[in-house]
């Protein structure tokens, strides 16, 4: 790890220009030690007053600094919001949740391996150099999304589910604003060293979700442990049920792309149908019509799919009817 210099920030207007932002640290510090990153100036954030879980309108407003562990414990999100409580419980380990913010959550960088090693090349790391990914070890690869510079996915879980809620992030700096979280994270196209919309001086101040929708919340996570692994793949599912048809659904997908992944298209065929296999099957061919596998990752179209079809089996009853 590089020297730095450290300051802690007392308000929003108390953080030096072009100084890298740490709250729980459970990603950057990784970065630091590995040298991947190397900010010549830390703010500590920690003291601001953005750790409060509050009513916004019908909705709720999450200070950045919620710490993952108190989010997926709040009686409110566990009770409106159960999707977002199960994502966050299926991250990381106990230890790190009690450390991770709201908004670290969404800035945390691809675990990529090549992006880590140094000795590689990574178009993300070091812009132009290639992409060492393509034609080496992809397991933990993009299905979805990728292009010819990166195929790196994003790794979190919280995210994942808060693209199926249609949060919002709100950002404080020069320019606050509100922006959709659908596009906060950057697909990587020629550029996937831009991994989000934020602009110099930006600092995410919270998140905002809508008033609930109800229905049946799932969070499903394929991994190749029981806990403390990144997923494979991951559905977050939002469907009501209207009678015997789908009234309403909400799917986003963790894993497979450089972001948290949606298809309103998928949305679209369920909306107002009766469940049954062949509708989901349907819908599995539309959400995979782009996936594209690179070596080792192909074994994840089919997870995807067979993980899709279990969680719409299971959001609209068929399971139980099995």
């Amino acid at each position: 790890m590089r020297d730095f210099s450290f300051h802690r920030a007392t308000s929003l207007d108390d953080l030096p220009a072009g100084a890298t932002i740490i709250a729980g640290g459970t990603n950057l510090l990784d970065l630091m030690k590995h040298e991947v990153m190397a900010p010549g100036s830390l703010v500590d954030i920690t003291r601001l007053d953005l750790d409060r879980v509050e009513a916004e309108g019908q909705g709720l407003r999450i200070g950045a600094l919620v710490r993952n562990s108190d989010l997926a414990a709040h009686p409110a999100v566990r009770r409106d919001y159960p999707v977002l409580s199960r994502a966050l419980l299926a991250g990381a380990s106990g230890q790190l949740r009690n450390m991770a913010t709201t908004g670290g959550n969404l800035m945390q960088r691809t675990r990529c391996p090549y992006f880590y090693d140094r000795r590689m090349a990574c178009n993300k790391r070091d812009p132009g150099a290639g992409c060492s990914a393509i034609g080496g070890v992809t397991r933990n690869h993009a299905i979805l999304g990728a292009s010819p510079h990166c195929i790196a996915t994003y790794p979190g879980d919280m995210a994942v589910a808060l693209r199926a809620l249609d949060a919002e992030v709100e950002i404080g700096g020069p320019s606050p604003r509100r922006i959709p979280l659908a596009d906060f994270h950057k697909l990587p196209g020629d550029t996937p060293h831009v991994e989000t919309a934020l602009q110099p001086g930006d600092i995410i101040t919270a998140v905002i979700l809508p008033a609930p929708v109800g229905g049946q919340h799932r969070y499903r996570k394929v991994r190749d442990r029981a806990s403390y692994a990144f997923a494979l793949v991951s559905v977050a599912a939002v469907i009501g049920m209207d009678g015997s048809r789908i009234g309403h659904a909400a799917l986003a997908f963790g894993g497979v792309a450089h972001k948290p992944w949606r298809d309103p298209e998928v949305e679209r065929l369920l909306t107002g149908q009766e469940p049954s296999d062949a509708l989901f099957a349907e819908a599995a061919d539309i959400l995979l019509r782009p996936a594209q596998a690179h070596g080792e990752n192909q074994f994840k179209i089919p997870l995807l799919r067979r993980t899709l079809i279990a969680t719409l089996r299971d959001a609209t009853g068929m399971e139980a009817k099995a």
